[in-house]
């Protein structure tokens, strides 16, 4: 029985828990490099997320780069010799995941008071990109808005609670980046690729193929977490539309805490 369950346990039926999960072991420093499939979930959420929302609205809760283009490119169009003074949908759902993204980045620093790379806030924080998920199924839902938006369509989601729902998602992509982001491994931030695939294509071991090269196999596994797990959404979101498949997401989101919460520790022991 992992020390997850061993800590419930004990505390649903109001005895003492093991004495190593204490204030010790809460405190304790996660070893980045063994901490390899929380990490490889992040990746997987990116994917999963997105599915989500691009199939509605054509844009992305965790990669900001066309948030922030979209944005200066609907400044510029006020230049125009008839200028466009008119704020679109898709300019309004930019901007909310961008100010989502970075509140959510935002309270990610909060891991600087107890390090970020101990297991309490590794938990913590994975379990507060739980919450956030749920908020976004939960908005989702009560928009009753579609959830796929046909080809050459704009953006679907255009009432209150779904521009809420995209913002609960980005908020928890950009809380994501962050966490992943000061762990300072191979799967960078988690929610982008540009810079992997930069880092891939320019590592100078990529094709020594007959042994295992960390950098190049980790950054290898966060391509494929992405894009299965953009698959797996796609997939899961048809069947069931987008708030059931938020709520999966959230659930995905606390087996992620729950593998921190048994993370090895510096010295390779689960104490």
């Amino acid at each position: 029985m992992t020390l997850f369950y061993r800590w419930l346990r004990a505390v649903s039926l109001g005895t003492r828990p093991h004495p190593v999960i204490g204030s010790r072991f809460f405190l304790q420093e996660i070893d980045e490099q063994r901490a390899v499939v929380p990490l490889a979930g992040y990746c997987f959420m990116t994917g999963f997320l997105n599915a989500v929302c691009f199939s509605a609205i054509f844009a992305w809760c965790a990669s900001q780069t066309g948030n922030t283009i979209q944005l200066s490119i609907s400044i510029g169009r006020l230049l125009d010799k008839q200028p466009d003074r008119f704020f679109h949908i898709a300019d309004r759902l930019a901007l909310t995941s961008l100010l989502s993204f970075v509140l959510g980045g935002f309270v990610g620093r909060v891991g600087e008071t107890v390090g970020y790379s101990a297991r309490i806030w590794l938990v913590c924080g994975t379990l507060l990109q739980a919450l956030l998920t749920v908020g976004a199924a939960i908005a989702i839902w009560k928009s009753h808005m579609p959830w796929y938006a046909e080809p050459g369509s704009g953006p679907i989601w255009t009432s209150t609670l779904a521009f809420l729902g995209y913002g609960f998602m980005s908020a928890s992509m950009g809380l994501q980046g962050v966490m992943a982001k000061r762990l300072n491994t191979q799967f960078s931030t988690s929610v982008v690729l540009t810079s992997v695939w930069c880092e891939l294509i320019s590592e100078p071991r990529l094709f020594h193929l007959r042994r295992a090269v960390v950098e190049r196999d980790h950054r290898l596994l966060t391509i494929f977490c992405m894009l299965l797990g953009g698959f797996s959404g796609r997939c899961v979101l048809d069947d069931v539309g987008p708030s059931i498949t938020l709520g999966i997401a959230a659930g995905l989101r606390l087996v992620i805490s729950e593998g921190e919460f048994n993370g090895e520790n510096d010295d390779g022991f689960r104490k």
